[in-house]
């Protein structure tokens, strides 16, 4: 693998649109449930443990070459929140675009994808596609995507409460390790081969969050 690819495809400036998603943060700052930098960590920690590695290891199944047909439909069903099933495949249409342009020699595999999903596919299903692609690993595909899942939220939060950003990073740095055990059991579980075996962690304030935000007025991010 190469670790500047991996670099690439987890950063926050790749055109793949996750600057205008707030990953639930903003409907979690409206409900006053972050406020502070202690507050961001507890809401970015339950954020990993479950969309986290629900999202990591769809990723890192579809870096696999598991059939991403069944992965996407895996995908909506631990997905209740129709805001954010339609966030997930926005972000994943976008993120297909970047590629075709990034590594066009995942053209084939794209084009599967756009056809079977004219819509747009589950991002962590894109992602996972891409990772391959792109010649990454199950590792980094899930390692990226539970990265993804703290980074947006707390960037966001940065914009919404001016939070100072060395807190934020202080936020991300201490997650450090359990990212990466959020990526080594996603890894672990995709190694298994079952869609239906993949975790299924529930969130019910972000799906609630995610239903709330949609009606908001005023929002500054699209989820």
């Amino acid at each position: 693998m190469s670790r500047a690819t991996l670099l690439l495809l987890a950063d926050g400036r790749f055109p793949a649109g996750g600057h205008a998603h707030s990953g639930g943060a903003e409907a979690a700052v409206r409900a006053g449930r972050v406020r502070d930098a202690a507050s961001l960590a507890d809401f970015c920690r339950g954020r990993l443990h479950t969309a986290g590695l629900v999202s990591a290891a769809l990723a890192a199944s579809a870096a696999l070459g598991t059939d991403p047909v069944a992965l996407d439909a895996a995908a909506d069903a631990r997905t209740p929140s129709p805001a954010l099933r339609t966030a997930s495949r926005r972000l994943g249409r976008q993120l297909l675009r970047a590629a075709r342009a990034t590594w066009p020699q995942g053209a084939q595999g794209y084009g599967d994808l756009a056809r079977a999903f004219p819509k747009g596919a589950h991002q962590p299903v894109v992602l996972g596609v891409v990772a391959r692609a792109a010649g990454l690993g199950a590792a980094d595909a899930a390692h990226c995507a539970a990265y993804e899942s703290v980074s947006g939220a707390a960037s966001a939060v940065v914009r919404l409460l001016s939070l100072d950003p060395f807190e934020a990073s202080g936020v991300l740095a201490r997650l450090a390790g359990e990212i990466d055990r959020v990526a080594d059991r996603a890894v672990e579980c995709a190694g298994e081969g079952v869609v239906d075996a993949l975790p299924a962690m529930s969130s019910p304030l972000l799906e609630i969050g995610a239903e709330v935000h949609a009606g908001m007025a005023g929002r500054l991010f699209a989820s």
